[in-house]
Parts: C-alpha cells; structure tokens; sequence
C-alpha cells in the first residue's frame, strides 16, 4: 500500500537524515490524515492507493503553480526547491499519458459522442478525462480536445 509506504520512506528519510525528502513525505502524510479527517475517518485509518495518489497529485499541482508563481517573481531560489520537491512527489505518481495518446483517447471519444462542434466541447473533455482517469493532467487534455475543433 501506498499509505505504508510513505511511512517507510519517511521513517528511512529521517535515519538517513534526507532533509528535503523528510519534509516532503512528512507533508503528505500530515496531508492524507487531513484528507482522512475531512471524510469523517479516523486519523489512523489507512487509506486506500487511489486516495493516496489524489493527494500527490494535489501536493504535485501546488508545486507546479508555486514554480510558476516564482518564476514570475524572479525568485530563483524558491523555484529551485519547489522543483525539487517536485522530482521526489513525481516518484509516487504513474507515469503519465503523452499528448499523442491522449490526442488518440479524444479522436475516440470524438467519433463515440459524435461532438461536431466547440459547444460540446465541455462534454468531450468529460468523457477523455473518464477515459485517462489520473493518467493525464487536465491542461494536457484540454489542448488536445480543443486541437481536434
């Protein structure tokens, strides 16, 4: 299970005296219990992969906007620790779709919904995120519906 894993990991961070990795798993493990209790579950409840990796993806998502933020901002030093922190939460995510996969996935989806024009695009990009379910970033998915109008 994911869950123990991090655990491990962090405990293993921690003997090694990895500073950066420590933090980030510490992170997401304090950010899983968070998620544990906004459902109503006991914090020492174990949570299942799929709920796991939608808090990586999370914590992966604010990393990106954060490197995003300070880029803008010129703060170089800041950028480089989020990327960082990037790298080691990217180790705990699938591998994620191509854009010519996920362009083949909407062609599909295309032909299947029979969507003809742009106002049915909202619909077509329901039915590819369904179909790449956590494979693909919805930026990603988005370029592509909207490549094939």
């Amino acid at each position: 299970m994911l869950y123990t894993q991090l655990k491990d990991e962090a405990r293993e961070a921690l003997k090694s005296k990895d500073v950066l990795t420590l933090l980030v798993l510490r992170g997401l493990i304090s950010d899983c219990t968070n998620d544990l209790v906004a459902k109503k579950r006991k914090p020492s409840d174990d949570m299942t992969d799929e709920e796991v990796l939608v808090v990586i993806k999370r914590a992966a998502k604010q990393r990106k906007d954060s490197i995003e933020q300070f880029t803008k901002g010129g703060r170089k030093d800041l950028v480089e620790k989020e990327e960082k922190e990037l790298k080691i939460l990217e180790t705990y995510l699938p591998a994620s779709m191509s854009k010519e996969e996920i362009e083949k996935v909407a062609k599909v989806c295309k032909e299947e919904l029979g969507v003809m024009d742009k106002s049915e695009m909202g619909k077509l990009m329901g039915a590819v995120m369904k179909k790449t379910k956590g494979k693909a970033d919805g930026k990603d998915v988005k370029k592509a519906v909207e490549s094939l109008f």
